[in-house]
């Protein structure tokens, strides 16, 4: 075999290669937690005694998945009027919302309920209505201040809480939906919930829904799974808002890549053929 030759063998084992890899690499990254379980991802709390969360039927799972947006569009509702007396969003700005369905004026209007900080021309402060391009407003001054009002534990920032726990959404929907009543063997400590789902079975956050605690506006009967259903939805798109855009491009670069490894087989294929 020529120098020309073993140099032709190692560029298509290298492609080959390189391409698989590549293959792979895309279709892991489409996943989502609850399909990366058994791959190679690190579980934080698997050694704390916890319940496993339920496995729910989600509209975004899988390759082909895509947001409810109809579903998030109610949890942000539930956000606002719920879960936004004590968590912020600081990673999402108004304007994002139009990627749900919110037209232009009502992401303005959205925004406009806030007051935000402005320095005027002589350099005082003073406020000014929300923007479209502001990110969601936190509800404490500073996280010395959520701390001080939630007994010392500042209540965590949501943007990217799905992605923050392993197998985020069912994780997130079982714990709000979790609450029940302390078995008798349970030694709960003051000021403390339990929680069957969450890590050592006590949590600081007491019940956030109740049934019919919001009145949706498309009609949809607010019940508590209902709620934790829609929440979980939208909190996967403030975790993820580019999600259906990177398994698109996922997608098209799993096809480029599968044309062009059998094409270039079919290249050295044909080369070789006159070698003997």
């Amino acid at each position: 075999m020529n120098d020309n030759a073993k140099l032709t063998v190692k560029f298509f084992g290298l492609f080959i290669a390189c391409a698989l890899g590549l293959y792979f690499f895309s279709y892991y990254v489409m996943l989502d937690a609850k399909e990366r379980k058994g791959w190679f991802v690190f579980d934080p709390i698997s050694h704390e005694h916890v319940k496993e969360p339920m496995e729910m039927d989600w509209s975004f799972d899988g390759i082909f998945g895509k947001y409810d947006r109809q579903s998030a569009q109610r949890g942000y509702q539930v956000y606002k009027e719920v879960c936004a007396s004590c968590h912020g969003l600081r990673l999402i700005s108004f304007r994002q919302l139009q990627d749900l369905g919110f037209s232009e004026a009502e992401t303005k209007a959205l925004a406009a309920e806030y007051n935000y900080d402005s320095i005027n021309d002589d350099g005082d402060i003073e406020d000014r209505p929300g923007n479209p391009s502001d990110r969601f407003k936190s509800p404490f001054a500073n996280a010395k201040a959520a701390a001080a009002m939630n007994n010392g534990k500042a209540p965590p920032d949501l943007s990217l809480m799905v992605k923050a726990r392993p197998n985020g959404a069912n994780y997130i929907y079982s714990l709000l939906t979790g609450y029940e009543s302390a078995p008798a063997h349970a030694e709960l400590q003051p000021g403390l919930n339990f929680n069957p789902y969450f890590p050592g079975e006590q949590i600081a956050m007491a019940a956030p829904l109740q049934a019919g605690q919001v009145e949706y506006m498309d009609g949809t009967e607010a019940t508590v799974g209902q709620m934790s259903q829609d929440v979980v939805n939208f909190l996967q798109w403030t975790a993820e808002p580019d999600m259906e855009k990177r398994k698109r491009m996922g997608i098209k670069i799993m096809i480029l890549l599968s044309v062009m490894t059998i094409f270039f087989y079919a290249a050295k294929v044909r080369i070789w053929a006159r070698v003997k």
